[in-house]
């Protein structure tokens, strides 16, 4: 049987992921996954699409509710205390053009400890209550849905692919890591793409919707070790080799289904209900 094999979140949206042994499945994704994010000057979510520098930024929540983030470049962590809710508090706020209003955690020490990292002006979002941002399901600050599964095979697959059809490239720059495609759920499932069929899934104790693939962008040529852009791989061979209804693919998005409850590394994963695989455009 499949099992959980990787577990992460990501604190603040398109830092770097913060790997954990077990965590709790929240309606809106796995908790503290993407509830801060960085916002520019028109109010519009900076993402690693933007800016592959966000890649060296790590952050994490104290027990207090405390925003930790730390840079290899910064003289010191910064401490963001969580936004008391209000409306005072609360700002535009704009994902992919999709507005709404969220606390802003808006103070000169916050702008400037951005600004001397990454020479713009920058405030930090809380999302205190996911239900204000409108969605087809209630989700965090992720792109689209609460979470992302990918599997290990799979990838495995996509690395055989570049190989197959740049063989230089792939020798000289080695496999794509998983990293690139920032899962929140890693699966050992032994076929490949055998999740783009799965309807609904368990891991352990908690049943997912599997919503639909993920369209994959830019954001998979950074290197998220060193927070530059790499070239056209994995992008290129996926648009190439796996793409759907016109976008290139790559994992599966979940919604949480009630009951909730917590996952744990080594969790079982048993597949509900399948459909026919589809087949790459």
């Amino acid at each position: 049987m499949s099992q959980l094999t990787a577990l992460r979140i990501h604190p603040v949206k398109s830092f770097r992921a913060l790997t954990l042994d077990s965590c709790l499945v929240e309606p809106w994704g796995l908790a503290g996954d993407r509830r801060w994010m960085l916002i520019d000057a028109q109010s519009e979510a900076l993402t690693q699409r933007q800016d592959p520098r966000l890649a060296l930024f790590e952050a994490r929540i104290e027990d207090d509710g405390t925003l930790l983030v730390g840079h290899p470049d910064a003289d010191a962590p910064l401490r963001v205390p969580t936004p008391v809710p209000g409306p005072d508090a609360l700002g535009p706020v704009s994902v992919f053009g999709h507005g709404f209003s969220a606390p802003v955690a808006d103070t000169p020490e916050i702008a400037d400890w951005f600004r001397k990292l990454l020479d713009r002006e920058l405030r930090l979002v809380h999302l205190d209550v996911p239900a204000r941002r409108p969605r087809p399901a209630t989700t965090s600050l992720a792109d689209q849905y609460p979470l992302l599964l990918t599997t290990s095979s799979s990838l495995d697959a996509l690395n055989e692919l570049i190989a197959r059809d740049h063989p230089d490239l792939a020798a000289s720059a080695g496999p794509v890591p998983m990293e690139r495609f920032r899962p929140n759920l890693v699966v050992d499932e032994p076929t490949p793409w055998a999740e783009t069929g799965w309807r609904r899934i368990r891991i352990g104790e908690v049943e997912f919707e599997v919503v639909q693939q993920c369209g994959r962008c830019v954001m998979t040529t950074v290197d998220q070790e060193s927070g530059v852009f790499t070239g056209q791989q994995p992008l290129r061979t996926l648009r190439k080799r796996r793409r759907f209804e016109q976008e290139a693919t790559f994992g599966m998005h979940l919604v949480p289904l009630a009951p909730s409850g917590a996952l744990r590394l080594g969790d079982p994963v048993t597949v509900l209900d399948a459909g026919p695989l589809p087949q790459p455009a």
